[in-house]
């Protein structure tokens, strides 16, 4: 068998049009959009956010994202100020782990995003 991609479908919490303004700034983009759905998409990275409230699935739900330039991600992310202006939590600070540096990301519905630059 061979796999052409993996695109999860991703709550959004109870506020759709938000979730969607956040994954934007984030640098997703529309690809398409109907109804409930929306299918994102940023280089080879694409989910469909659905309009779907379940605060114990989101906070049980984790993605990794990979990313090539961890500094520039967090330079970008801070001059956003998205903790702020779409009221989510930012984990910390980028932190090296075994597996690369990591900067965590709730969104807006509570599901935890991991950006990971991975050591070269």
């Amino acid at each position: 068998m061979t796999y052409l991609s993996l695109e999860p479908f991703i709550p959004s919490g109870n506020d759709f049009y938000k979730s969607k303004r956040l994954f934007q700034e984030l640098g997703f983009e529309v690809e398409w959009e109907e109804g409930d759905l929306i299918g994102f998409r940023n280089g080879n990275c694409k989910f469909i956010l659905q309009r779907y409230d379940n605060k114990v699935f989101a906070e049980n739900l984790m993605l990794t994202v990979k990313i090539k330039d961890m500094d520039a991600f967090w330079k970008e992310l801070t001059e956003k100020n998205l903790p702020e202006k779409f009221s989510i939590p930012l984990i910390g600070q980028p932190k090296e782990q075994p597996y690369g540096r990591e900067v965590n990301i709730i969104d807006a519905a509570g599901v935890c995003w991991h950006f990971i630059e991975e050591k070269v």
